[in-house]
């Protein structure tokens, strides 16, 4: 997997009544690792001209109130008019003063797939050419057609 990892303190209101994370928590850290990954690509301004298409997630394990999750987000492939994003939410223990990678566990993974729209009219657009390259070209060589999947080795971001 390449691309960007983010961390998050499981907090309060991350959880439900049964004291683990409340599923829709998960989006929310997927959206967040994705804007540092527009950001880091210096496309920040697709924001609202993105619009999800499909979300899907295999919740494996649950997170607690103090984990820290760890969110690795891809991008898995470059269509025509789409992109579509993996990512794994690891869970780190509280209690880890130095979490090495063994002690991490899957809490979910899947992939977002959103197309662009920069317009108010409906349908998606082809990506256009200089954002193709931006997001193909920040990752490694691109593709011989948009089609093909790209893939990438996670590239950690600190967040302050």
């Amino acid at each position: 997997m390449n691309g960007v990892t983010i961390q998050r303190l499981i907090d309060w209101q991350d959880t439900d009544a049964a004291g683990h994370y409340h599923h829709s928590t998960v989006i929310r850290w997927v959206e967040a690792a994705e804007a540092a990954l527009l950001d880091r690509v210096d496309l920040a301004r697709l924001f609202g001209h993105i619009p999800r298409v499909r979300y899907e997630v295999d919740y494996l394990d649950r997170l607690w109130f103090g984990d820290t999750a760890s969110i690795e987000l891809s991008i898995g492939k470059i269509g025509r008019s789409s992109i579509r994003y993996d990512f794994v939410v690891s869970r780190i223990p509280a209690r880890a003063a130095m979490p090495a990678s063994d002690s991490w566990t899957i809490a979910a993974r899947g992939a977002l797939i959103a197309t662009y729209a920069p317009g108010t009219e409906n349908g998606s657009r082809p990506w256009p050419d200089h954002i193709a390259a931006a997001l193909r070209g920040a990752f490694g060589p691109a593709p011989d057609t948009g089609d093909q999947p790209i893939h990438l080795r996670p590239t950690p971001i600190r967040e302050v």
